[in-house]
């Protein structure tokens, strides 16, 4: 099933936590955008909030979820363009773990703007970027402090080299600590393409309709 004409039911997201995981190109920031669009044509958007984590496009992957949709511009968008990848730009160990750590120092104002002020819906794209150096308990409460809780997450083996430093271990432990947290996780395994016309394929793949810890279901 493609992501572009994925037909998700925005009532059956309100009320859960939910993750979208998948490798690096298929497609998790376009199905994260597609929810947003239909968020705001449902919900006021004054109830909507977006933490936008992903670092800056970089040999072709992250960005902005503001590049893929104008509805980020309807919502509470809260992001800083200092974000970076660490595993794509540290030259050693040193380096990424500087980077991961800026990242979460980044990263940590968002979450606390946002529970001085929650908001219904809080949206959340690249929550990996705070798994690397963040503090797992402020991600928590800002989980808890959402009504509806939807992030997408990086979860391959594209970007596991990271210079030794460490990292990709514990994003992964931290991942899976976060999936026993949540009502579902939507997987995505094909690779996501976006044709000239604007309309993407791929992103679904078998494990695109799974069931959550709690056994709810898309």
């Amino acid at each position: 099933m493609d992501v572009a004409t994925l037909d998700l039911e925005v009532d059956r997201l309100l009320g859960k936590k939910t993750l979208i995981v998948g490798e690096a190109g298929t497609g998790k920031s376009h199905l994260l955008a597609r929810i947003l669009e239909k968020m705001v044509e449902v919900l006021d958007p004054k109830e909507i909030t977006l933490i936008d984590m992903a670092p800056f496009r970089f040999s072709g992957i992250g960005g902005k979820l503001r590049d893929l949709t104008d509805s980020v511009g309807r919502v509470r968008y809260l992001t800083d363009d200092g974000i970076a990848p660490p595993r794509l730009l540290g030259r050693n160990a040193a380096e990424v773990l500087r980077l991961a750590e800026r990242n979460a120092s980044l990263i940590g104002p968002l979450l606390n703007e946002y529970l001085k002020r929650p908001t219904r819906v809080l949206l959340v794209n690249d929550v990996t970027v705070y798994l690397h150096a963040g503090d797992p308990s402020l991600l928590g409460r800002v989980m808890e402090a959402a009504e509806t809780f939807v992030a997408t997450c990086y979860e391959g083996r594209l970007l596991s080299d990271d210079r030794g430093s460490g990292i990709t271990e514990i994003e992964r432990k931290r991942l899976a600590e976060l999936k026993g947290r949540v009502d579902n996780v939507l997987v995505l395994r094909e690779p996501f393409i976006v044709r000239r016309d604007g309309i993407g394929t791929g992103g679904g793949g078998a494990g695109e309709d799974t069931e959550g810890p709690h056994g709810s279901r898309f």
